[in-house]
């Protein structure tokens, strides 16, 4: 922060404090014009209801003062007049040494000293074993500890996934579902791109959507579907999802054949993703979790699949 806007805000901030004592004070004021205590000011609302000059309460007033004081002592100790830091220095960024004041830095220092060492355990048993062998269901519980706090926001509390957000306790898999896969898919994240083939026009994207649906075993118009089975080959979909349309997991391209789908199966969504495409990402994890906790998560997510 530069030294214009810190000593801005202190200004400011300090006036708006003895703003409010100098205005406290000044409402208090015995005024010559005022009428005397007790009596009808001559205000009257609803034919009957007046207003009476009684003061405040002093308790009243006292939590006035006490709310300044607080504020007064709380800006002296900690930070918030402007580039000053408070008598005790603190900060609740990461970017400090735990000992330098941060709150984040000193509480993950004390967690890291407590379950670092059950990370670690763990972190030497295979993905494996962890997500089937009984004495390993510690491992599991953290794991979806980890899950609930990290990932459930787009795959759900019980991870059955949503719209644009895959299943994972399935056996379907766009980048595949080996303990290795899933490890990397969490470390590393995955950015699945469909590209829009809006340019095939209405007529044609409506018999490829028809040919991809005959895919699946559903009844369509035969001939539709053929004339979609062409364009679908000769559109560059094959590119992707393969001349038997069972997808490339190396690509994330989904499987065309079974009844799975991320964004929807109707007719109308699957013509809205050939014409528009679809963008999925899943960010990175390594940096966020490290090592020993993306093992736990990996363990958890593979039992998912494994039931």
């Amino acid at each position: 922060m530069s030294p214009f806007w810190s000593v801005w805000i202190i200004v400011l901030t300090v006036a708006n404090i003895l703003g409010c004592l100098w205005l406290i004070r000044w409402t208090m004021r015995k005024r010559a014009d005022e009428s005397a205590q007790g009596d009808v000011t001559g205000h009257t609302w609803d034919g009957d209801l007046q207003e009476y000059n009684n003061p405040l309460p002093r308790w009243w007033l006292w939590l006035f003062y006490i709310t300044l004081v607080f504020a007064a002592v709380y800006l002296a100790l900690y930070p918030g007049l402007g580039s000053f830091k408070g008598f005790f220095g603190w900060s609740s960024g990461n970017t400090l040494s735990a000992d330098s004041g941060s709150q984040y830095s000193g509480e993950m220092a004390k967690a890291a000293e407590k379950y670092d060492p059950i990370y670690k355990q763990f972190a030497a048993v295979a993905v494996a074993d962890l997500a089937a062998k009984p004495e390993y269901q510690e491992a599991r519980a953290m794991g979806k500890r980890l899950f609930l706090t990290y990932c459930m926001q787009c795959h759900g509390s019980d991870a059955g996934g949503s719209r644009g957000f895959p299943n994972l306790t399935d056996a379907d898999w766009l980048w595949g579902g080996t303990p290795e896969q899933i490890q990397a898919s969490i470390t590393n994240g995955r950015m699945g791109v469909m590209p829009a083939h809006a340019h095939l026009g209405d007529e044609k994207i409506d018999q490829v959507a028809t040919y991809v649906m005959s895919l699946s075993g559903r009844n369509v118009d035969a001939a539709k579907a053929t004339a979609g089975k062409e364009t679908f080959m000769s559109a560059g979909c094959i590119g992707c999802h393969g001349l038997d349309a069972h997808g490339n997991q190396a690509l994330g391209a989904p499987n065309l054949t079974d009844n799975t789908w991320l964004y929807g199966g109707s007719e109308g969504a699957i013509k809205q993703t050939i014409a528009n495409g679809r963008n999925g990402v899943m960010p990175p994890h390594k940096d966020l979790l490290g090592d020993e906790k993306v093992h736990l998560l990996t363990a958890y997510v593979y039992s998912l699949s494994q039931k």
